[in-house]
């Protein structure tokens, strides 16, 4: 009886809500009205009222109509009923610049545009020039209220008014009122607030629109007060000055020019990373640090300049959790992920591997990934087997699962770029590391029986990034970390390891056939084809491999990926790496094709490929040899990425086929077979010669000129370029040049085959022949 008086009341209180609602949206109708006339009898209706009780009359009605919609189900349908009077109201009453009723209406815009973003996506540019006009206002909290609306305006901008909206900006001259009122700021009587909302404005500008950045930056005397607020001022002032520096950085011509001042900035970023700074200035210091180091060049500059504090810095990041407690979890966790993107920066050789080493980050990465490590691990040795079973119990706790991806591509990268002789450096380092590969291996096995059920984002970018981490590893120079990675996977796949093997290769051909082989499975087939490259790094499984048609499967899966339009780069589901507005914002960039090139999918198949062909040599694989030679032939015609053309000629040399034989380019090849312009001969010691040209031996392979014909300094001088070939070489060029008896003449011939054409087909002897000359070349 109780609950049932209960629901009535309830039901009551709505009503009358709703009921309330509705005669405010009557009110706000009626105000409206009074200030719209016709402007001539064959016009719209428009809103045009200088009277200044009408127009608080309407901004009054439409604040209480706000404050009174919030949550309610009725709102959308309400509003957007007059949404179109109620903002060309504000547009009118904005411009008409009265102080006694302005700043009323700019708070009534930030309402409007907070509570109803998509609604009013239409109506957006409308309010940009009353709001940019008002940014000089004398009245402080006029000027900071129409800061604070513009910016929420311009936050909400769908992409495609972004060009629009540029022309209204500059028009405005929004941008030069802005850096003029920042500029003014020091000695001046601003409140702290109003330049905080400026800066804030001014970095959304920068964020948006490429072309405004260079300008800004080039504004040394706004710099220098960003720099002095920086310091002096307190908290949110200092976190919104470090971000208008990280939209300065998304333009690469800043962003060097930035590296170019060296040591101050990098010593205010580091300082902003430190431990003792708040989270938000820390987050903010990471990525900035970020845009600056955002390709190889720029980080190999900033770590020549800072890289032990820069390290110590993304370490103390990643340490953040373990030390954080009592701390906001998604403070916490923001400073997490901005320092693991930040250690990306292991993707690039360099000093900065030694200091990772060197702060520990094996260890920092397996706090990440085990939860309670420290306290299962005894101090005695651990067996492979209870390393096993410690990891997948660490593993299925879910613990900080979303950096994953992080981890594996952090331990990666640090994996490739070892030296040859690295050892861990105590018996617990090897612990660290072993249980990371144990770790990645338990992952690698759950990638596979995932099979066709990874579908979601974050499980495809998790089973990837695991997967490639084994794979990297297993191609280590460190003999440690290759070995030791192969002799765990083994471990972990000695019970069910040809079970997976045989499902791997039924899911590959299924996804290689016609009816299966569509952009929506390619995340999932590469995931499957780098764990088969995996597999054939393994030799107790390379037989099986090779003889559940492995080959057959990838060289069709190259058709494919050649005859396929849509073409799949890691970028698109390697989230971790790549799904980051920074690259989708950046200006001034000359991008080269990234190494492995735009489609994943041809990459891996040429990589699994490669690894098949090498270790099935003891195979009689001539029934696919033909075809086989006919699709890695089709790569290095039509795919110019230079990952799949080295592995494409990798294969092919298993097959006598040296270089990169391509049918649309010969080289200089009919040079040689026309004998045309030669200038130069080589006499053989039985007498027979062979015509050349000095200018191509110059540039391809200068070792075949004697040295006084070729100075020793234009071989070694990074400045040496081809145009000068001619000064420094043909002057003193002889006609003939006599070789040794020495020299195989069927070698040389050969050699000059591979200079003038960019490849050459030997047998195994004649090879043998030719590497023989190349080491006595020197080339």
């Amino acid at each position: 009886m109780g609950s049932s008086k209960r629901r009535a009341a309830d039901n009551s209180r709505g009503g009358s809500s709703t009921d309330h609602l509705h005669t405010l949206h009557q009110r706000l109708k009626h105000a409206l009205s009074l200030g719209t006339t016709r402007v001539s009898d064959d016009k719209e209706r428009k809103w045009k009222c200088t009277d200044l009780e009408i127009q608080k009359h309407v901004v009054r009605s439409l604040a209480a109509f706000l404050d009174s919609s919030s949550g309610h189900a009725s709102t959308h349908r309400l509003l957007k009923d007059s949404l179109a009077d109620i903002v060309e109201a504000l547009v009118w009453i904005l411009h008409c610049k009265s102080e006694a009723i302005v700043g009323m209406a700019v708070n009534v815009v930030v309402k409007l545009v907070s509570s109803n973003s998509s609604m009013m996506q239409l109506y957006l540019t409308d309010l940009i020039n009353p709001l940019s006009s008002l940014l000089c206002s004398n009245n402080l909290e006029v000027a900071t209220s129409c800061a604070t609306a513009l910016n929420m305006v311009l936050s909400n901008l769908s992409v495609k008014r972004e060009k629009q909206v540029w022309e209204i900006v500059k028009e405005a001259k929004t941008l030069i009122q802005i850096i003029r009122i920042i500029r003014e700021f020091p000695g001046g009587t601003q409140p702290i607030e109003n330049f905080q909302e400026m800066v804030s404005l001014l970095y959304t500008i920068l964020w948006r629109w490429p072309p405004s950045r260079y300008f800004v930056w080039k504004d040394t005397i706004l710099i220098k007060v960003l720099e002095d607020s920086r310091i002096k001022s307190h908290l949110s002032t200092k976190v919104a000055v470090l971000k208008l520096y990280s939209a300065l950085a998304l333009c690469n011509k800043v962003a060097k020019e930035l590296l170019g001042n060296g040591e101050t900035i990098l010593t205010m970023m580091v300082s902003c990373m430190d431990v003792s700074e708040p989270l938000a200035v820390r987050i903010e210091g990471f990525r900035l640090a970020q845009h600056l180091v955002a390709d190889e060049q720029r980080c190999i500059k900033m770590t020549s300049l800072c890289s032990g504090p820069l390290i110590k810095a993304i370490i103390g990041g990643m340490r953040v959790w373990r030390l954080g407690s009592g701390k906001g979890v998604n403070d916490l966790v923001s400073l997490l992920d901005e320092a693991c993107r930040l250690a990306l920066i292991t993707r690039w050789p360099g000093e900065h591997h030694n200091h990772f080493w060197e702060q520990g980050i094996d260890k920092v990465l397996l706090d990440l990934l085990l939860e309670n490590f420290d306290k299962q691990a005894s101090e005695h040795p651990l067996t492979p087997q209870a390393q096993i079973s410690i990891a997948q119990q660490g593993l299925d706790t879910n613990f900080l699962i979303a950096l994953r991806p992080y981890i594996w591509e952090i331990f990666g990268w640090l994996a490739v770029h070892c030296r040859k002789d690295f050892r861990p450096s105590a018996d617990r380092n090897e612990l660290y590391i072993d249980m990371l590969i144990t770790c990645a291996c338990l992952s690698f096995v759950e990638a596979i029986c995932k099979g066709c059920q990874i579908s979601e984002n974050d499980d495809t970018s998790r089973s990837e990034s695991s997967s490639r981490a084994v794979l990297v590893m297993m191609h280590s120079s460190s003999t440690y970390i290759a070995s030791k990675v192969r002799l765990i996977l083994s471990g972990v796949l000695e019970i069910k390891g040809n079970e997976c093997l045989k499902r791997l290769l039924y899911l590959l051909d299924y996804g290689s056939s016609a009816n299966n082989f569509g952009s929506a499975n390619i995340p999932k087939t590469v995931v499957e084809l780098v764990c088969l490259i995996c597999y054939s790094g393994l030799p107790e499984y390379q037989k099986n491999v090779t003889r559940g048609d492995g080959i057959r499967t990838l060289v069709t899966s190259i058709r494919r990926c050649l005859s396929n339009e849509v073409c799949t780069s890691r970028r698109s589901f390697a989230l971790h790496f790549y799904h980051n507005v920074f690259y989708e914002r950046t200006c001034c960039w000359m991008t080269a094709e990234e190494w492995e090139g735009k489609d994943a999918l041809l990459f891996y198949s040429l990589w699994g490929l490669a690894e098949l062909v090498q270790h099935s040599s003891d195979i009689d694989h001539s029934h696919i040899k033909s075809n086989l030679i006919k699709t890695v032939q089709e790569v290095l015609d039509n795919i110019s990425a230079p990952g799949p053309r080295w592995l494409a000629a990798n294969i092919l040399s298993y097959f006598g086929v040296c270089g990169f034989p391509n049918k649309h380019d010969k080289g200089f090849g009919r040079a040689l077979e026309d004998k045309e312009h030669t200038d130069l001969q080589l006499l053989f010691a039985n007498g027979e010669s062979v015509s050349v040209h000095k200018i191509i031996l110059a540039v391809r392979c200068p070792s075949l000129l004697p040295p006084e014909q070729f100075p020793q300094s234009a071989e070694t001088t990074d400045n040496f370029l081809v145009k000068d070939v001619p000064r420094k070489c043909c002057p003193m060029l002889q006609k003939e040049v006599r070789l040794s008896a020495r020299v195989d003449q069927q070698a040389l011939l050969k050699l000059l085959d591979y200079v003038y054409f960019g490849y050459v087909e030997a047998g195994e002897d004649l090879a043998r022949k030719l590497k023989t000359l190349g080491y006595n070349l020197g080339s």
